[in-house]
Parts: C-alpha cells; sequence; structure tokens
C-alpha cells in the first residue's frame, strides 16, 4: 500500500503569500499584487481569481489594466529611460549587482512561488532562479566591452513573455536590458509567474532599476506596449499566432524587436549505434513536461534502427515521475525529483488528451501511455492539470501533433528510410529553434546538419538556449528580428555606429552571426 502524502511543513502558498508580504508590502497587500508604474507601486487594474496548476488552490490573479492607464504607463516609462540612459554605467552596474545580491537572498522563496505558480518541480524552480541571477551576473562583469561605442536606445524596451521562464528568461532579459541603459517594461505573463515576478521587480526598484510591470490582456494592452511611439524595442517570447501579429505591427512601424516563437525542434537518429550514450538523454526531454521552447518532441528514427530504438526509448519514458512537486511522506523528507509537475492548467492538459485521442482516431499508433496512478499526490487532489506521458508512432499529417509544438508530455516518432526523408520530417515546422541529430559517423553530421533548419543543432546531443556567451536564435518562422544571447542580448537593445546590421531574421535580410 503506498504511503500517504502531505504537503511539505512550510511550503503551503499561505506561507509563500505571508513571506511576500513581509519582503516587500509595498509591492503586495491583502489577497492582491500591486502594478508598477512611474516608480510606484499602483492598487489598480482588476484582480482575477486564479488557481494553481498544482491542486487546484486559490492563488493571486493578474490585476488587468485598461488600455488608458497602459498609454500612461508606457509615457511614464519614457521619462524614465530619459533620466536612466545617462546614468553612468558604473553606476548601472552596481545598481544591477545590488538587486542580484537581493534576489540571491530571496532566492528559495522565489522559487516556491515558481512551483506553486506554473507548477515546476523544486529543482527546476531553483535551477530558473539561479540561471537569471548568475546570467546577469556574468553580465554585469562583462558589460563594460560590449557597451563600447554604443548607447542605449531612444525608448524603453518592451517585454511580452510567455510563462514558463519566469526568472531566467523574462527577468534575466529585464536587467540585462537595464544594465544597458534602457528603462524596460514587462506584462505579466497571463498563465502565470505574476507573484515571483512581481517579487523580483520590488527588489529591483528598491535599487533604482527603472522597471514597469503591468498586467493585462494581450488584446487590450497590445496597442501600447507594443504599437506606441515611446517604445525603442519589443522583446516577445511566445506562439506562432501571436508572434505573426506582433511581427506585423513592429515591421510596419520599422521598430527593433527581438521575437522567439516556437517550432518542431527535432531529434534525427540516422545510422547510428550507441544507444547506451542516447537512453538517459531521452528521459532528460521530458524535463517539465516539455513546456520549453526547445524541448524536443519529435523524433525522426531511421526505419532499419527502430526496434534497437525502443529498446532505450521505452524504458526511459517508463521512469519519468510526475506528482505534486511539494508532497512528502515525512515532514523532514527533501522535496520530491520529479521530471514534472502539472502543466500549465486544466484547459492545456485537456487540449492535449483531445489531440492525442484524435491521432490516434486518424490513424496514429499509441506506443506509451504513461498512468498517473503511482505518482507521489495528496490525498484526493485535484489532478485536472496533470497529463502522463505519451508517446504516438506516426501521427497523422491533418493532426497539430504533426508539424506543430505540443508543449507538453507527447512525443511523436516518425520513421524514414532515405536522407531525403529524414531532413523533411526535422523540417517539418519550417523553423526551429534547435535540433540533434544522433550518427556515428562526424562526415555525415557534417553534411546533413547544414541542411537542418534549425539555429543550433546538436550532434548526438541536445541543444538549449544557452547561458552567457552562448548566441541564441531561430530559423524560419521560429524567430524574427534580432538574434541574442552574449553580446548579441546588450547589441540588440542598444545602438552601434552607423549604418549597422543586426545578425538577425529581418523583413529585409537574414545575417547569421560571425
Amino acid at each position: 500500500m503506498a504511503p500517504t502524502l502531505s504537503l511539505k511543513p512550510r511550503t503551503a502558498w499561505g506561507d509563500a503569500w505571508q513571506r511576500c508580504l513581509a519582503v516587500a508590502p509595498e509591492a503586495f497587500q491583502d489577497d492582491r499584487v500591486l502594478n508598477l508604474w512611474d516608480g510606484t507601486w499602483h492598487r489598480d487594474g482588476r484582480a482575477l481569481p486564479a488557481t494553481t496548476p498544482v491542486d487546484g488552490t486559490p492563488i493571486a490573479g493578474p490585476p488587468r489594466l485598461d488600455a488608458t492607464t497602459a498609454h500612461r504607463a508606457v509615457r511614464a516609462s519614457l521619462d524614465q529611460h530619459r533620466r536612466w540612459r545617462h546614468i553612468a554605467l558604473p553606476e548601472r552596474k552596481a545598481r544591477v549587482a545590488a538587486t542580484l545580491d537581493a534576489l540571491t537572498e530571496h532566492r528559495e522563496l522565489l522559487a516556491l512561488l515558481l512551483v506553486w505558480e506554473i507548477g515546476k518541480p523544486w529543482r527546476l524552480a531553483q535551477a530558473d532562479v539561479d540561471r537569471a541571477i548568475d546570467g546577469v551576473r556574468w553580465y554585469v562583469d562583462e558589460i563594460d566591452r560590449m557597451a563600447e561605442g554604443r548607447t542605449p536606445l531612444p525608448g524603453p524596451v518592451s517585454n511580452i513573455a510567455s510563462w514558463n521562464y519566469p526568472m531566467s528568461v523574462l527577468a534575466h532579459a529585464m536587467l540585462v536590458q537595464a544594465l544597458a541603459g534602457n528603462a524596460v517594461i514587462a506584462k505579466t505573463p497571463t498563465d502565470g509567474g505574476l507573484a515571483c515576478l512581481t517579487l523580483a521587480c520590488a527588489l529591483a526598484a528598491r535599487e533604482g532599476i527603472p522597471v514597469t510591470l503591468v498586467s493585462g490582456s494581450g488584446g487590450e494592452l497590445s496597442e501600447a506596449l507594443v504599437r506606441s511611439p515611446e517604445i525603442g524595442c519589443v522583446s516577445f517570447v511566445g506562439g506562432r499566432d501571436t508572434g505573426a501579429r506582433v511581427a506585423t505591427a513592429v515591421a510596419d512601424l520599422g521598430k527593433r524587436h527581438i521575437l522567439e516563437q516556437e517550432g518542431l525542434n527535432a531529434w534525427g537518429i540516422w545510422n547510428f549505434t550507441d544507444w547506451d550514450a542516447l537512453a538517459p538523454l531521452i528521459r532528460k526531454t521530458f524535463d517539465y513536461g516539455k513546456q520549453r521552447c526547445t524541448a524536443y518532441p519529435r523524433f525522426v528514427v531511421q526505419r532499419s534502427s527502430f526496434d534497437a530504438f525502443l529498446s532505450v526509448y521505452l524504458p526511459a519514458v517508463r521512469s519519468i515521475r510526475v506528482g505534486h512537486p511539494l508532497a512528502v511522506e515525512n515532514p523532514s523528507d527533501n522535496l520530491p525529483d520529479l521530471d514534472f509537475g502539472p502543466l500549465i492548467n486544466a484547459a492545456k492538459a485537456k487540449e492535449l488528451a483531445d489531440q492525442v485521442s484524435e491521432a490516434i482516431d486518424r490513424g496514429a499508433v499509441p506506443l506509451h501511455r504513461g498512468d498517473l496512478a503511482d505518482g507521489p499526490f495528496l490525498p484526493g487532489q485535484d489532478l485536472s492539470a496533470y497529463a502522463a506521458p505519451v508517446t504516438l508512432l506516426n501521427p497523422p499529417s491533418t493532426s497539430p501533433l504533426h508539424h506543430a509544438e505540443p508543449f507538453g508530455p507527447v512525443d511523436t516518432l516518425v520513421l524514414v528510410d532515405t536522407e531525403a526523408e529524414l531532413l523533411a520530417a526535422m523540417n517539418a515546422s519550417n523553423g526551429a529553434l534547435v535540433a540533434t541529430l544522433s550518427c556515428d559517423d562526424p562526415a555525415t553530421y557534417d553534411r546533413l546538419a547544414p541542411q537542418i533548419r534549425a539555429f543550433k543543432t546538436g550532434h548526438g546531443k541536445p541543444r538549449s538556449r544557452g547561458d552567457r556567451d552562448e548566441l541564441f536564435g531561430g530559423f524560419g518562422h521560429s524567430w524574427h528580428g534580432a538574434f541574442v544571447g552574449g553580446d548579441l542580448l546588450v547589441h540588440a537593445v542598444t545602438e552601434g555606429p552607423a549604418p549597422e546590421r543586426l545578425p538577425g531574421n529581418f523583413p529585409d535580410y537574414h545575417l547569421m552571426p560571425t
């Protein structure tokens, strides 16, 4: 009989909320968070109800602003920008470094908020916070040479990002943008990360960082956050549909932009025999339930090797641990080491389940369907946002799982017989952020890898966004605008001597970094 689990002491949402009230009373009041603009926390907007995907517990919801207030916030940010851009770089470095010290002091609270708000297991939540802090610290050390001969943009940088990496993607970008001399604006992700970002921005604002943090629907705030003439650059991370609308808007206005969108990242298997090396990598691809832009939901496998591939793939996927991120048997136990917890919400879990059922009805072959029954959960808890791993062979071309990123724990396998079929299947989404090709012969890899339409391609190993000096971008529809990472992130939000052509995908040119 399985042991009865309970919430680890002092990790409840109520505990985290009380700590937020104590650490940043200017940003958290009673049962709601405030919006930050014009250097002041405002109790404005209409606070919406929200629940955690972890177990349905009510949590703080976003205080949605209207369009008029959002425009006021943008104009106020421009005033901040005009002052901040003249602050000497050593002073900016000191203020950002002080912010990083404050984030480090409250690292565990930030991570706990990520667990409750977006369902990250404890290990991955801590890693998200640590990557933000360590990454920005590297920029503080390197910014002098990066910014030499460059000036801040004419206006603030507006950030609109998805919910899955509030710290290591969004907060990291905001602090580097400010370090480079820009005021920064961010819209809180609609689906999660509100309290974590609010706490991070409160700590930054105390150090004089010119940050604006507002909540609201994308439709209502996009005119202010994307089209306002005050905005110097739009930085977007999200899906292709919304990204396409943003791309059209910034292209019409000639505005600097960084638009990261999803692609179907594929892992190819061709003339490959080192199965022992592949086995541990397969399980790692399921970190955070594949809810990340660099996940690998598609495996393209040489038909003659399919039996050998399954002999390592199926044991790996069967070993994946899914459960409540804070459930323990004994109060003194460490938090569970899970591959993933819930998906971002129950609606996403249902959407994936429906897509899987439809694909099977249309001919896909289910090779693996996991079961939540043995997972570590609290007695009687809400499981509506959870989804067990699923693997399908040959999804039909009419299924979204055939050509789009599922953003959940669903793998699709495609069998191929020729190199042409391999490349066609790996390029199914017309551009991706990352890809991997596992093959024994380095010459074969060197010949095939350039034909894969991904910004980064790994030889037998997964690629990721990367940290510090590692560059990042995308091919095709997966990316519009300037590439980032290393020097390029600073260059993307500053101006150099004219004429300047930044590496990236722009309406009139495509330029890869040298």
